[in-house]
């Protein structure tokens, strides 16, 4: 969603001047594949790509390049030596090293081992190379530095496509079952942050959970409590969740940037109870938006306070403070300004 944003701002900024590159979905294969992969050939970067790439650039006269992921460092090394003048601006949506550390320690296998040390080499290479590095957050950038030596250039938080019906603002007195929502897919942080809080929270709370998200379907047998919990999985209007939601909830223990869950339910105007973790990114506005909470029982105290304090479907505070900094505009205001820079 955030490359796709990004692709939008850009435009915004230079409408027919800009030229995209969309590199292929391609799996690492075989064991030259794999020896490959530890010299940057990832997520479609292999030679064919990069010459094609640089043959493009040179073409059309480019005079600056976006590389929208750390990914792809493999690409951004050789386009930097072989076009030095080419000013190149990589846009990391998380320090990769860091995110495939923790899912390394999470689930160790040799296949995980291999991805953490690929994307970490490949990382290292955008991390030299680029002109200007973009992160989500300080947090990131001081995580950058610790790793590589170098931090970001440039902080650019969390951007999120308004998805938002009109009709939302509207506000109206939420059901008296108005329920907490969990959003996300079922990556490492996502499913061990919900599966502490089935244990540890939800048995305390009156309040009923609801989890939205692809995959999640396949772990109902092991999060579902009867009138406690419920598990949906995948669903095809995220919107309709929201409003009837009374809050949302983000127990998140680990990962790196920031995490998209709380820009969306701003954009929503709705509260979030979440961890430190959850709103890495957000400090400055964590107190607006909803409840930091460190253990299980300071979640059993902020969802006590959440129901007692959240009566109407929509805040139109939150959604203010979504417009202001993590709308496409103030994405586009934002890259607009580092690019010119």
């Amino acid at each position: 969603m955030l490359c796709r944003l990004n692709q939008e701002a850009l435009t915004a900024i230079y409408g027919e001047g800009l030229v995209v590159l969309e590199l292929p979905r391609k799996h690492v294969q075989g064991l030259s594949g794999v020896l490959k992969a530890f010299r940057g050939h990832i997520d479609g970067v292999n030679a064919v790509t990069i010459a094609a790439m640089i043959q493009r650039i040179k073409e059309a006269g480019a005079e600056q390049v976006f590389v929208d992921g750390s990914n792809l460092g493999g690409f951004v090394a050789i386009l930097k030596r072989r076009l030095p003048a080419v000013e190149v601006i990589t846009f990391f949506h998380n320090v990769e090293a860091r995110f495939f550390w923790g899912s390394l320690r999470a689930k160790s296998s040799l296949r995980a081992c291999a991805v953490f040390v690929v994307n970490y080499l490949a990382e290292r290479k955008a991390v030299r190379y680029s002109d200007k590095r973009l992160c989500l957050s300080e947090r990131d950038s001081s995580l950058l530095a610790r790793y590589y030596g170098r931090g970001a250039t440039h902080v650019s938080p969390m951007a999120l496509e308004d998805k938002m019906p009109e009709a939302f603002r509207k506000q109206a007195a939420l059901d008296a079952n108005a329920f907490a929502l969990f959003v996300g897919g079922t990556f490492y942080a996502n499913r061990e942050g919900i599966t502490w809080f089935v244990r540890h929270v939800a048995p305390c709370i009156r309040t009923k959970i609801f989890i939205v998200g692809r995959g999640f379907e396949a772990l109902r047998s092991q999060l579902a409590i009867p009138g406690k919990v419920e598990v949906i999985g995948p669903v095809n209007d995220l919107s309709d969740w929201y409003r009837r939601a009374r809050f949302v909830i983000a127990p998140i223990f680990d990962g790196s940037g920031m995490k998209t869950k709380v820009a969306e339910a701003l954009m929503y105007g709705k509260k979030l109870v979440g961890t430190p973790e959850a709103f890495s990114g957000y400090e400055g506005i964590a107190a607006q938006a909803g409840w930091v909470c460190r253990t299980a029982d300071e979640f059993v105290e902020a969802v006590g306070a959440a129901d007692a304090s959240i009566t109407l479907s929509f805040d139109p505070s939150l959604r203010a403070l979504y417009e202001k900094a993590y709308s496409l505009a103030a994405a586009k205001a934002r890259l607009q300004a580092i690019l010119a820079g």
